[in-house]
């Protein structure tokens, strides 16, 4: 249904996107921090779940809109590379201040059953500006129209990030949940990964804004 070549080349940017420590990943660490795996895998599920809805919502809606018109989808393009630009930006700006947003989501985390974990998950998963801006400017750019079933493909090529993403959200839980105090004692390497997720950000935003339509 959607040739290998994009597949393959959609997967390879999604994994550029997902690695980056975002409002997903700094959640799902958050609690591995606070209550440990059971907790950060609980959270990764709806995370995933949510990130999903978003597929769907483009699939059946956004997607046809942006995939008959040019001037939709080249607006969109160049909107969701500046929106992933700025993020990148932020993020290389306020890496220093990550061991504070590690803090303030253990915080957060604390206290909280299974069920509204799953539940708050979800709901970063579906609001992630991240997720959004990737779906709705980027995902459509995969879609072979020749083919046909063009909901059937963005849904496929949307399972192939959530696959990615819940394989990436889980190694990062797990690894924050074996080594809790590992991240949280040394600012230095907390600001590393601020730094190199911003810049990794911003030449994915850069991506987005050169590529054109894969008719």
């Amino acid at each position: 249904m959607v040739p290998t070549d994009r597949l393959l080349a959609f997967a390879a940017m999604s994994f550029l996107l997902i690695v980056v420590p975002g409002p997903s990943v700094l959640f799902v660490i958050g609690r591995a921090l606070a209550q440990g795996r059971r907790a950060a895998l609980t959270t990764v599920a709806g995370n995933t779940v949510g990130a999903y809805v978003l597929v769907l919502a483009v699939a059946f809606g956004v997607g046809s809109i942006v995939e008959r018109s040019v001037l939709v989808f080249t607006t969109l393009k160049l909107a969701g590379a500046a929106y992933l630009v700025y993020l990148g930006v932020k993020a290389w700006r306020g890496r220093g201040s990550l061991r504070a947003a590690f803090a303030e989501d253990v915080t957060a985390a604390a206290g909280h059953g299974g069920l509204r974990t799953f539940w708050e998950g979800f709901a970063v998963g579906v609001t992630n500006p991240k997720t959004i801006v990737f779906f709705a400017a980027v995902l459509p750019q995969f879609v072979d129209r020749g083919q046909g079933h063009v909901a059937a493909q963005m849904l496929l090529l949307g399972l192939v990030f959530n696959v990615i993403a819940l394989v990436s959200d889980a190694g990062w839980g797990l690894v924050a949940a074996t080594a809790r105090g590992w991240f949280a004692r040394s600012p230095r390497r907390l600001s590393l990964v601020g730094g190199v997720g911003g810049l990794t950000m911003i030449g994915l935003g850069v991506t987005v804004a050169v590529t054109g339509r894969k008719d």
